[in-house]
């Protein structure tokens, strides 16, 4: 029987531990510190370290803890480095996720602001984005940025549309002045068609109220 109170020969690798490691390939540096394996320390470098090292320790991370660590037995060893695999898909997973919760209040936040609701309610309103799309006309999710500061801001928006007809884009530009949005350029391009529809010409925007608020996705002039 194996006398399990001696420790093994670390000179020697066991062929069975002599495999990938994902700790050592997710977390490189930090599974390097914990595991005396201190060259895991190189994917610090730039370029070089990040593109290459991560493999590197992934094919060579288990037989250099090995030899860097004190290990009780080959159960031991193998346990340890199962754990580390385990928290670093647990630390990947919560980073994508947060991540795509970012991402997700970015498009929540920008597909229901006023800016955005007000350029779809005027593109729906057009008589001439009805002629080259049809209706009902369906807006999709919004890119771009909104920055706003006290009853100030300004919106550049940029969403795809789509009708019965035809499909294509908007891009729009909006303000906000003393807590109200108006649009100062709606921009359709259609798709297989040349040129860009302005859909909020100056001889319109000329005859109607400068302001305007989306209550119930119809437009209505701002009373002050």
């Amino acid at each position: 029987m194996t006398d399990r109170s001696v420790r093994p020969d670390q000179r020697e690798v066991p062929a069975e531990i002599d495999r990938w490691n994902w700790g050592a390939f997710l977390l490189h540096w930090i599974w390097g510190i914990g595991n005396n394996t201190y060259i895991a320390l190189l994917t610090l470098v730039p370029v070089f370290g990040i593109l290459i090292m991560p493999f590197v320790l992934g094919a060579k991370g288990s037989r250099w803890a090995w030899r860097n660590g004190r290990w009780d037995s080959v159960e031991h060893f193998k346990r340890t480095q199962r754990a580390w695999a385990k928290w670093a898909c647990i630390i990947y997973l919560c980073v994508i996720a947060l991540f795509a919760a970012f991402i997700g209040s970015i498009f929540y936040a920008l597909s229901h602001s006023e800016a955005y609701r007000l350029g779809v309610a005027r593109l729906q309103s057009s008589a001439e984005a009805a002629s080259l799309l049809g209706t009902p006309i369906t807006a999709g999710f919004p890119t771009g940025s909104i920055s706003t500061s006290g009853e100030t801001g300004r919106a550049t928006l940029s969403f795809s549309v789509s009708g019965p007809k035809a499909t294509g884009r908007v891009d729009l530009e909006a303000t906000k002045m003393n807590g109200a949005w108006s649009l100062g350029s709606l921009k359709l391009k259609v798709d297989g068609r040349d040129g860009v529809i302005d859909l909020n010409p100056r001889a319109q925007r000329a005859s109607l109220p400068d302001f305007y608020r989306v209550g119930d996705g119809r437009l209505r002039s701002d009373p002050s």
